[in-house]
């Protein structure tokens, strides 16, 4: 494969820190590179090297002879009065952009939503990040470099720029090189990975999941080392002392499988535990979303939410998905009691206590002065996390602060080291029911993973929103989705939430949908598009509120047996494992419960069928 660019023998220092030493790094063609690291520790700055936006200090970056190079940064340098259509295309004629499939397909698939004669600076954050992306996409480049190119973007827009990445040139042509702490988009797309840290940069076989399997593969051969090495003086010191006659043969090691790394890990949660420890601090009633309509006027017509029913429990841990702009925040809303409902009702225990981490962490506005000690000083000295008893300043140090960090300015922190330490103050704050918004941004991938196995111990009920797919699906036992008003269960996870959006884009362009909005499309007719609802499915309301009543039973059943099939497989492990008939009987009722999940779940898909038409 031929070189498309790298770097030989670069090094680059700044005034308090050394980022790169002594680096040689090559780029060929057909490359998928995911780029991971400590925040700090040089990730953006290796793609601004690669890219020729800053010089190291020695070696060299070296490109291929008319190689042409796209960089897309963390901050835009769009400009405010510009519009979207000249940020994008620029001044290419109309005729050649509109007439490439290629172009149109970028364009539809990032910035459909985007007003094509509006102004940049009139655009909200998301907005703007994804017209920086179709502005670069856009272009023919042999190498794309993209540093945390996930960031602002919907759940359904990442899948798309995954889908789009992995095809955009043929197997064995094209290089891409990322920065981003979104670890499912990490495995989507990348065959390789390079680790930044301590200065070096080191390779890695495989996407995400592969590389985090052999660098534990690589942690443990360098304990083994270590273990080898005080053997050995271990061994020197008692020759010394006794003699030779001391000396015995070295330990043997031998590299296991993959699946042998991890077989002796425990579960990630102990989910009855936790649901035990949480209806304890709860009681049984938590919050109750009984046939709520709601939105920030006083129309119902007009509203976000329209007759949602959402019953959450003690222990429950729910994600919860949609687009940007469907209503998750009208939904939070709701449940806190900040948003009175247009119609229905909420229901919230006497004894719940909320914690929420918010996306712009305005919490933590009061504090810029103060530092971190002093605001510790305004907590406990000690809480008990995982069954033992530990100090806030030590789970802070979990949390990938150093014992000096504590004398920081919260106003000197980093976006990332703000984000933690809310974190840990608003679970200082002992809730019992914690809604937590984007917590994974501004997060290494290193720091998300303590994170997620700081929340695996937390025993409460958890509301999580995030567009990072695999945040999501490892905290989260249920996914919940906000489309067109509505809510509704996913047990299918992610990829069942994905389904249901490209079906629903499906029958937009089916019925002749709405126009891109920079080719002016008018608003779709109210009485036309109700009448094509009723088509579509033809069920009246009051069918459709028998199903939805139905589909809500169902769920409720499906998790009652779901919840004893877990108590029937947890109480064989009681049985004496000599007693065969109690054991043979054990498992006749774990099947049957197995087989009543399976009748209750193929009787909610074929309710559900019928609600989506």
């Amino acid at each position: 494969m031929a070189i498309l660019l790298g770097c030989d023998h670069i090094s680059l220092d700044y005034p308090t820190k050394r980022v790169m030493r002594d680096v040689t790094l090559g780029v060929y063609e057909g490359d998928r590179i995911g780029i991971v690291g400590r925040n700090g520790d040089g990730k953006s700055t290796l793609l601004s090297l690669l890219a020729g936006s800053i010089e190291p200090d020695d070696g060299r970056v070296t490109h291929r002879r008319g190689i042409a190079v796209g960089l897309l940064g963390q901050r835009d340098a769009l400009a405010d009065d510009d519009t979207v259509h000249h940020a994008v295309v620029g001044d290419i004629p109309e005729f050649e952009w509109a007439s490439s499939a290629r172009i149109r397909e970028i364009l539809s698939g990032l910035i459909a939503d985007v007003p094509w004669e509006g102004k940049v600076g009139e655009l909200s954050g998301g907005q703007r990040r994804r017209v920086d992306l179709a502005r670069l996409l856009i272009g023919t480049y042999d190498a794309l470099l993209l540093d945390e190119p996930t960031n602002h973007l919907d759940m359904s827009t990442i899948n798309w720029l995954a889908r789009h990445l992995k095809e955009r040139w043929q197997q064995g042509q094209g290089a891409l090189l990322m920065v981003t702490h979104d670890r499912w988009f990490l495995d989507e797309v990348c065959t390789t990975m390079w680790e930044v840290h301590d200065a070096r940069v080191d390779p890695f076989e495989g996407g995400y999941s592969a590389y985090i399997l052999q660098r534990v593969e690589r942690d443990r051969l360098a304990q083994v080392a270590e273990e080898r090495r005080r053997n050995m003086a271990r061994k020197e010191l008692a020759w010394l002392s006794r003699g030779a006659q001391a000396r015995s043969t070295k330990p043997k090691f031998r590299v296991e499988a993959a699946r042998e790394l991890i077989a002796d890990v425990p579960p990630l949660r102990n989910e009855l535990e936790l649901k035990r420890l949480a209806v304890a601090r709860l009681g049984k009633q938590v919050i109750d979303v009984v046939d709520v309509t709601a939105g920030y006027g006083d129309n119902p017509a007009e509203a976000v939410l329209d007759d949602v029913t959402w019953l959450i429990g003690a222990g429950d841990r729910f994600g919860l998905l949609g687009e940007n702009g469907a209503g998750k925040s009208t939904l939070l809303e709701v449940i806190q009691g900040k948003l009175a409902p247009l119609a229905g009702r909420v229901r919230i225990g006497k004894t719940v206590r909320f914690g929420v981490l918010s996306q712009q962490l305005h919490e933590l506005d009061p504090l810029m002065g103060e530092t971190i000690r002093e605001v510790l000083k305004g907590y406990k000295r000690s809480y008990v996390v995982d069954g033992k008893e530990t100090s806030p300043e030590k789970l802070l140090e979990r949390l990938g602060f150093a014992p000096e960090q504590l004398w920081s300015r919260i106003g000197d922190l980093s976006g990332g080291q703000r984000r933690r330490l809310q974190l840990l103050l608003t679970l200082l704050g002992e809730p019992n029911v914690l809604i937590l918004d984007e917590p994974g941004n501004d997060l290494d991938t290193d720091m998300l993973a303590i994170v997620e196995d700081l929340l695996d111990g937390w025993p409460g009920t958890l509301i999580l929103v995030t567009h990072d797919r695999y945040l999501m699906e490892r905290v989260a036992d249920q996914q919940f989705a906000v489309i067109d008003g509505h809510l509704r269960h996913v047990p299918g996870g992610v990829d069942q939430y994905l389904e249901l959006i490209a079906k629903g884009s499906d029958r937009d362009s089916n019925a002749g949908g709405r126009e891109m909005a920079m080719q002016g499309a008018s608003e779709p007719d109210p009485e036309n598009a109700s009448a094509s609802a009723l088509r579509k499915d033809g069920l009246s309301n009051a069918e459709r509120q028998r199903l939805r009543k139905e589909a809500a039973s169902l769920e409720r059943k499906l998790e009652t047996q779901q919840r004893r099939a877990e108590d029937l497989r947890q109480a064989m492990g009681d049985i004496d494992p000599t007693d065969y008939l109690a054991l043979e009987e054990q498992q006749r009722l774990i099947d049957e419960a197995a087989a009543a999940i399976d009748e209750l779940e193929t009787s909610w898909l074929e309710v559900t069928d019928r609600l989506e038409g």
